[in-house]
């Protein structure tokens, strides 16, 4: 028997890891189904939508986040499911078509729960300037909203400017004015992880100590975000790939002749990725927690306990005794903690063991080993292989050319 090969469209921009990982979900449903799709997507994997009305496919997938993609695909004739952000009212979703969504009150509460379990009573959220192509971010303000009049708390919301470069100098001001202008210590979620690095970047050029003072949670769990922030990111897990396999079977169902209900399929978070970001410490003396911002910060550029001490402005002898009375440990090991969490979050990507103790600040391999061995009653080989279950082989044969 042979299998009809159907021609689906994905309309997506896949410069968003929203998208991205929707698409992954779409591909790993097909992946285990007899299913035979040819899929049209832009070459450079952006949204286009320039005659889409009049596609000659037999399906479609959408980002539906932008009205513009809504009005477009109003006038299309073949099977079409949406894809995007919850609402509160089902009359914000588009008429007639087959929605899955993300939970968007329910991001925002995994990030508020997790921050008043971390210690905090006050919370602020950093959203975006309102427009119709961010409704979903206004729906992530509602949810904080909610939550805070839920505990008769007052709900501080800063928007900010578009990123431009223009518009850059007045950005990075409003967001430090606005971070001075509020009490401390303080949990703010930004809508996205995007927004939260932003935020981080404002927090370092105002002396501010995160997360001290100000403990963050974004929303994406963005790999290049967390590429491009000197203090790892703490950031809610979207459900984006249950959001594209959900999705995909409902297209499938349709493209068989089977018309599922237009009631949204809500998706809610896969967790929260827990990092130095959001890990608020019930720290008192302001040295101490001075330097555990230095250190978060350049831990892995190698940093030595003289070059703490001199930065927070005491003795080596001082500060040891701060951390001694604080922490019940050494400055050493608080620089250690922090270059081995970054050497065991490294060997979870496909980077040699080489790499990865050269990045977290190790003076070589063969030291990164004596750590592990020592703390971890273990390898680094053997933690990376307990991740992945076995390393790949390019990662193996790079590994073995640097052990």
């Amino acid at each position: 028997m042979t299998t009809k090969t159907h021609r689906i469209a994905l309309l997506f921009n896949a410069n968003k890891t929203f998208d991205r990982e929707v698409i992954s979900g779409i591909a790993a449903y097909l992946g285990r189904r007899r299913s035979t799709w040819e899929l049209f997507l832009e070459e450079d994997f952006r949204t286009r939508l320039d005659g889409i009305e009049h596609w000659q496919g037999d399906g479609v997938i959408a980002d539906m986040d932008d009205p513009a993609v809504v009005a477009a695909l109003s006038r299309c004739t073949v099977p079409v499911v949406g894809v995007g952000g919850s609402y509160a009212s089902l009359d914000h979703y588009p008429p007639g078509v087959p929605y899955v969504a993300t939970d968007n009150f329910n991001l925002v509460k995994v990030a508020h729960d997790h921050l008043i379990d971390v210690g905090l009573h006050r919370f602020a959220m950093f959203s975006l300037p309102k427009s119709e192509q961010h409704r979903w971010a206004q729906e992530r303000e509602d949810a904080f909203s909610s939550l805070m009049q839920h505990d008769n708390m007052e709900a501080e919301i800063f928007r900010g400017h578009e990123t431009s470069a223009l518009s850059w100098d007045e950005a990075v001001r409003s967001q430090i004015a606005w971070l001075h202008s509020l009490p401390k210590p303080i949990g703010i979620i930004a809508v996205t992880d995007a927004r939260a690095r932003l935020l981080l970047q404002a927090c370092t050029i105002a002396g501010i100590e995160v997360p001290e003072q100000v403990a963050l949670v974004g929303i994406d769990n963005d790999p290049l975000v967390r590429m491009l922030t000197r203090i790892p990111l703490s950031s809610v897990i979207q459900g984006t790939q249950e959001m594209g396999r959900a999705a995909a079977h409902l297209l499938d169902q349709m493209l068989h002749g089977v018309r599922p209900d237009n009631t949204p399929v809500l998706v809610p978070p896969a967790g929260i990725k827990v990092c130095a970001s959001s890990l608020h410490p019930l720290v008192k003396h302001p040295h101490v927690m001075r330097a555990c911002h230095y250190i978060r910060q350049y831990a892995c550029q190698g940093i030595k306990t003289h070059q703490v001490a001199e930065y927070v402005g005491v003795s080596r002898s001082s500060l040891e005794a701060y951390f001694r009375r604080e922490l019940g440990c050494s400055v050493h090991d608080v620089i250690l903690r922090y270059k081995l969490d970054a050497a065991k979050a490294g060997l979870q990507s496909e980077r040699s063991i080489g790499d990865v103790a050269l990045a977290c600040g190790f003076t070589s391999t063969q030291y990164l080993h004596l750590v592990f061995k020592r703390e971890l009653g273990c390898t680094p080989r053997a933690y990376r292989d307990q991740v992945f279950g076995a390393a790949p082989a390019d990662v193996r044969d790079a590994d073995h050319q640097t052990a």
